[in-house]
């Protein structure tokens, strides 16, 4: 079977789909926690899915993206990288071709992208701020003491949704806090945060965007039946769930590599001993430069694969640059 092979580096997860050749998910995706550990979530998920192929099965395209994606991308020889706005919105077309909308909500971060006739037209994301990822409702869900698969649920027995202050974390909680004291109802009060957080993404990320139905909601926090609801009440529209909701990235990544595939002769994927190289990531200031630009170095044994983060270029990774860099 020829296969094409996704990958979606975050900070929170990393996620690895291999798709057929008609775009189908040829194995069941891998959602992993990052951990701080890029490298060795990459190599444990390329490790599970080279256990799970059969001789027959080949790699006929790789394509990478995430914060990471560059980083991906060397690692395992990806023929395309790109960022996560174009996978998320070749993987919701994939899904539903007549999507208008797309919003995403992961750990971290927060996106919408605007859509007409299959083409992104606009597009913002959310990197700065936690109130409008998922990170702000596993902190409320902790201070509660209730399992975060739990909240969705319970924000659906809701009678009266309260109204928190969602802008920010630090008075999100401490006006959750004074509701929990005023003798207001758990549901009441977690179907109140997915609110709160729905009015911060819309008045951030979404404030100005022409939001128009069919409205697709991926990334981890549409698992959320709550925030789901909460985005259904706000847009006064049906939002659509994708089944692969959390991989969606790599799933659009993979769909690029597949598409790719048809312009090229051959892949750069390095193989399925990727997931046993060793590899050595360092950083460090150059200097030649008022810039300081922080350069990222990624080597195998004294082999230099890579190095990103300089402006001008100058930490190729060919010539005098080269050889000034292996003596750092």
């Amino acid at each position: 079977m020829e296969l094409y092979l996704g990958i979606d580096i975050g900070s929170v997860s990393t996620n690895l789909v291999l798709l057929d050749p008609l775009g189908e998910p040829y194995l069941a995706p891998l959602y992993l926690r990052t951990q701080g550990q890029p490298i060795k979530a990459l190599q444990k998920g390329l490790a599970i899915i080279r256990d799970q192929l059969g001789k027959g099965d080949l790699v006929c395209g790789v394509g990478a993206t995430g914060s990471a994606r560059q980083l991906a991308g060397v690692l395992v020889g990806a023929d395309v990288v790109k960022n996560e706005i174009s996978a998320h919105a070749v993987a919701a077309l994939r899904i539903l071709p007549e999507a208008r909308t797309v919003i995403e909500i992961g750990g971290q971060d927060s996106k919408i992208i605007i859509l007409r006739d299959g083409i992104v037209v606009d597009f913002a994301m959310n990197t700065v701020c936690a109130a409008g990822t998922g990170s702000f409702l596993d902190q409320q869900a902790f201070r509660l003491n209730i399992p975060i698969d739990e909240f969705g649920a319970l924000s659906g027995q809701a009678c009266t949704p309260v109204r928190i202050a969602g802008r920010c974390t630090v008075f999100a909680e401490s006006d959750m806090i004074h509701k929990q004291q005023m003798g207001h109802t758990l549901p009441d009060i977690v179907a109140g945060l997915c609110e709160a957080m729905v009015r911060n993404y819309l008045n951030n990320v979404g404030k100005g965007k022409d939001i128009e139905p069919p409205i697709v909601f991926q990334g981890g926090v549409a698992a959320n039946q709550g925030m789901r609801a909460a985005l259904e009440k706000s847009l006064q529209a049906e939002i659509a769930v994708p089944r692969y909701y959390n991989v969606m990235g790599a799933y659009g990544a993979a769909l690029l590599a597949r598409d790719q595939a048809r312009e090229q002769v051959g892949t750069g994927f390095r193989g399925w001993q990727v997931s046993t190289m060793p590899f050595q990531q360092r950083s460090f200031e150059c200097k030649a430069c008022p810039n300081a630009c922080e350069v990222i170095e990624i080597k195998q044994e004294r082999e230099v694969l890579a190095r990103w983060g300089d402006r001008c270029g100058r930490w190729g990774i060919t010539g005098e640059a080269d050889q000034a860099a292996l003596q750092h």
